[in-house]
C-alpha cells in the first residue's frame, strides 16, 4: 500500500499489536478505558502474557500485519522490528523510542531507521502517539484525560506532554485526534493534515509546532484543509530572529524566522494563537460555529461592568459592536423601560433576571440585528454556594433566542472557572459556543472570523496560497556599492535620483551640474551603514558645502556619489529582500529611514505575493496614516509604491539564484500621482562576474 493509505490505516486500525513491556502494557489499558473494539496483540519474547493477552515471540507470528504498531524497545531493536512490520505489510507504527536524530549518537541510528521504513506510515521516534477518541484507539503509553466523541478536533503537537496536559483541558472541547509526531522522520505536519482532512468527523485542526520542515507541502495539505472546509490553527513556539546574526541591513534584523512563520500562516489562512488556553477557545469556537462571516458582535449582559469590559478588550482586537438597529432598539426600549439605554454592548439589567420568556424575547430581538455572533455574558456561582436556577434560565433563553433568530450565539464566562461543566455540555449540544475567559474567547472570535476573511480573500482575489522556495545562492557573495547597487535598479526599471560618482575633487563642479539641493555619500562597498559613520551629507546648497562635505569623507573613500536631493516627500519608507535558509525570499515592508529602529514598523511578505495583500499590509502599518494623507496633509503615492514593491518581488525572483539581501531605504513616496523614488540602496548578492 501507498504511505497515504498507510496513514489512514493508522489513525483509524481495525487491530492493534503492541511490541514491549510496561509501556506496551499500558497502551493496552488505554486502547481498552477508551473503547476500542478491534483486536490487540501483544509482542514480548520474554512474557507469556500482558494485560491477559496472550503474547507473541515475534511480530511475525502475528495472525496478519497489523493497522497499527506500538513499538516500545530500545531503538536498536526497534529498528530491526519495523523492518519486519514493514516486510509484512503493516499499516503504521509509533517508535516511542529516542536516541535518534535528536541525540549527539543517534544520526546512524536515523540512518538505519528511515531505510527500514519503506511505505510504512511511521510516527516519531522519540513520541507518545496517537489518541483516537472517535474509534477507541489509544496508541499512547500514558495517561490521559480525553474521552470518546462522534465527532470534534484534531490537535497535532510536537511535545508529548504538553498533549497528555491538552487532553486534560476541562473547557468541553471535544477531541477526537491527539497526535505526538516527535522527530517526524517520515510522517511531518502535511501528512497528518492531509490525511485528517479526509475524516469527515474532524471540524477543526489545532498545530502546536515548533518549526515545518516541508514548507511547500505544509501550504498544500492547509490548501486541501481549506477546500474541506476545515480550519486550521497554529500555536508556534521556538520564534528567534535568525537574521539578528547577520546585521548588514535593517531588513535582516526586521525579519527574523518568527516573522516569516506569521507572514506564512497569514498567507496560506492559518490563524496564529499565541496561548493553550486561547488555542482551546479557538478550537471550541470553530468546532461549534466554524469560521465566522465577519466581525460584528453583540454583547448581553446584565452588568454595566461586563459591557465596558467586553467593550474595551473587543475594540483592542478590532472588532465591531454595530449600534442594535432602530427597529429592535424599540422593541427592546418598549420591553425594558426608559431606565436601561439601548447600546451594544448591552446592559440589559436585572428587571428581567429569572423570567424566561422575557429573557427569550430581548435576546431574541438583539439577535435579529444580524450581528456574526451575539455573546451572553454569564458567570455562574460556584456550586457549594447557591442554586443556579436562575442562570440556567438565562442559558435557556440564549439557546432559544439563537434558534428564533436564526444568529450564532455564545455564552461568555468572564472567568473560565465560572462556566461549569453541566452548562458547556448544554450550550455544545444546541450549538451555542460555551466560551471561557474575556481575553481568550474574544480572541477566538476574532480568530474564527479572520479565517472566513482570509479564505474569501484567497478564493475571490487571486491570492497565492503558496510559497515559492527557491535555491540557494552559490559563488562568492559580495556588497555592492550604492552607485553599482542603484545602477542595478535602474536598468532593471526602478527610479532613483539623478546622480554622479566622483573624486573628492570634482563633487562641488558636479553639484553644480546636477542643481542644488544635493546630498554627498562616501561611495565603498566597505560601508552598509553609511550614516553612522558620517558617510552622508543632506541637502547641500552649494558647491562649498559640497566640497566641504566630501572631504570630511575622504577617510572613507576617494569617491563620493553626488544626487539630486529628493523634494516633498511624504513619507520614507523601507523595502527589503532578505533570504532565510527555510523560506527562501522574502519582502520586508515598514516605516523608513531614520524610522526603522525606532518605530520597529514593518511587516514580512512571504513570495510570491500579490497586489492584494500588499494593500492590505500596508495597511496594517501606523506609516499608512501618512500615506493616506494625515490630518488633512496630502495623500502618498500608494499606488506607485505598490507598483515598486511589485517590482522589488520581481526583481527577486529573477536573481533568485544570486540575491542574498536588498536594502532599499529610505525609499521616498511623493505626493500622489508624482512617484516614488529609491534614496539608498543596499544589495548583497554574487560577485561581479557573476552579476554580469
Amino acid at each position: 500500500m501507498s504511505k497515504s493509505a498507510n496513514i489512514k490505516r493508522l489513525l483509524c486500525p481495525q487491530n492493534i499489536a503492541v511490541v514491549g513491556g510496561a509501556e506496551a502494557a499500558e497502551v493496552i489499558r488505554q486502547s481498552r478505558k477508551t473503547g476500542f473494539q478491534g483486536e490487540l496483540w501483544a509482542v514480548n519474547a520474554r512474557r507469556n502474557e500482558i494485560e491477559g493477552l496472550k503474547c507473541f515471540a515475534s511480530v511475525n507470528d502475528l495472525p496478519t500485519a497489523p493497522d497499527a504498531a506500538f513499538v516500545a524497545i530500545p531503538r536498536e531493536p526497534a529498528i530491526s522490528v519495523i523492518k519486519d512490520l514493514q516486510k509484512m505489510g503493516a499499516g503504521g507504527v509509533i517508535c516511542y523510542a529516542s536516541g535518534f536524530s535528536e541525540t549527539s549518537d543517534g544520526q546512524d541510528y536515523h540512518t538505519n531507521l528511515m531505510s527500514s521504513v519503506g511505505d510504512l506510515a511511521l510516527v516519531g521516534p522519540n513520541c507518545y502517539g496517537i489518541l483516537n477518541y472517535l474509534d477507541g484507539a489509544a496508541l499512547w503509553p500514558d495517561h490521559h484525560g480525553g474521552q470518546h466523541v462522534d465527532k470534534g478536533v484534531a490537535i497535532i503537537t510536537q511535545s508529548g506532554n504538553i498533549g497528555i496536559s491538552l487532553t486534560m483541558q476541562e473547557r468541553s472541547l471535544p477531541i477526537a485526534y491527539m497526535i505526538s509526531v516527535g522527530n517526524q522522520a517520515v510522517l511531518s505536519m502535511p501528512d497528518y493534515i492531509d490525511a485528517l482532512c479526509d475524516d469527515d468527523r474532524v471540524t477543526a485542526i489545532g498545530l502546536h509546532m515548533e518549526g515545518v520542515d516541508d514548507i511547500p507541502g505544509f501550504c498544500g495539505a492547509v490548501d486541501k484543509a481549506r477546500t474541506k472546509g476545515i480550519p486550521v490553527i497554529a500555536l508556534k513556539s521556538g520564534g528567534s530572529d535568525i537574521g539578528a546574526e547577520i546585521a548588514l541591513s535593517h531588513t535582516s534584523t526586521l525579519a527574523g524566522s518568527d516573522e516569516l512563520y506569521t507572514a506564512l500562516f497569514q498567507r496560506i489562512g492559518v490563524a496564529r494563537v499565541r496561548t493553550l488556553s486561547e488555542m482551546i477557545e479557538t478550537l471550541k469556537l470553530l468546532h461549534v460555529a466554524g469560521p465566522l462571516s465577519g466581525n460584528n458582535i453583540a454583547s448581553l449582559s446584565c452588568s454595566g461592568g461586563d459591557a465596558a469590559l467586553i467593550a474595551d478588550f473587543g475594540s483592542q482586537l478590532g472588532l465591531k459592536f454595530n449600534p442594535i438597529p432602530d427597529v429592535q432598539s424599540s422593541q427592546l426600549q418598549k420591553q425594558l423601560g426608559e431606565k436601561v439605554s439601548i447600546s451594544n454592548p448591552f446592559d440589559y439589567h436585572t428587571y428581567i433576571w429569572g423570567d424566561i420568556e422575557e429573557k427569550t424575547n430581548c435576546f431574541t430581538r438583539v439577535m435579529q440585528g444580524g450581528y456574526d455572533i451575539s455573546l451572553l455574558v454569564l458567570d455562574y456561582p460556584r456550586g457549594s454556594l447557591s442554586e443556579a436556577h436562575e442562570w440556567d434560565i438565562a442559558l435557556d433563553a440564549m439557546i432559544a433566542a439563537q434558534k428564533n433568530s436564526g444568529h450564532q450565539a455564545a455564552v461568555l464566562a468572564t472567568l473560565p472557572e465560572n462556566l461549569p461543566a453541566k452548562a458547556r455540555s448544554t450550550l455544545i449540544r444546541n450549538n451555542v459556543v460555551p466560551l471561557q475567559g474575556v481575553e481568550d474567547g474574544l480572541k477566538a472570535i476574532s480568530s474564527a472570523a479572520w479565517i472566513a476573511t482570509r479564505w474569501k480573500d484567497i478564493a475571490n482575489n487571486n491570492v497565492c496560497s503558496r510559497v515559492g522556495i527557491c535555491s540557494e545562492v552559490e559563488g562568492e557573495v559580495v556588497l555592492l556599492d550604492e552607485a553599482l547597487a542603484k545602477l542595478r535598479l535602474k536598468e532593471y526599471g526602478f527610479i532613483v535620483p539623478e546622480s554622479e560618482t566622483v573624486a573628492i575633487s570634482e563633487a562641488g563642479f558636479t553639484a553644480e551640474q546636477i542643481g542644488f539641493p544635493v546630498v554627498v555619500k562616501a561611495v565603498s562597498a566597505d560601508l552598509a551603514h553609511k550614516t553612522e559613520v558620517g558617510g552622508v551629507a543632506l541637502n547641500l546648497q552649494s558647491a562649498k558645502e559640497v566640497t566641504c562635505a566630501a572631504e570630511r569623507m575622504a577617510h572613507l573613500s576617494d569617491k563620493v556619489l553626488v544626487e539630486n536631493m529628493v523634494k516633498d516627500v511624504v513619507a520614507e519608507v523601507i523595502i527589503g529582500v532578505t533570504r532565510d535558509p527555510q523560506f527562501g525570499l522574502s519582502l520586508v515592508v515598514g516605516s523608513g529611514g531614520v524610522w526603522v529602529e525606532l518605530m520597529q514598523d514593518s511587516i514580512a511578505l512571504l513570495l510570491p505575493v500579490s497586489r492584494h495583500d500588499l494593500h492590505a499590509a500596508l495597511k496594517k502599518l501606523k506609516l499608512y496614516k501618512l500615506l493616506n494623507g494625515y490630518r488633512g496633509q496630502g495623500a502618498g503615492d500608494i499606488d506607485t509604491l505598490i507598483d515598486t514593491i511589485l517590482l522589488v518581488a520581481d526583481f527577486a525572483r529573477h536573481n533568485e539564484n544570486k540575491l542574498v539581501e536588498m536594502d532599499l531605504n529610505p525609499v521616498m513616496v511623493l505626493p500622489k500621482g508624482k512617484g516614488v523614488v529609491i534614496a539608498d540602496a543596499m544589495i548583497r548578492m554574487v560577485s561581479e562576474e557573476r552579476v554580469n
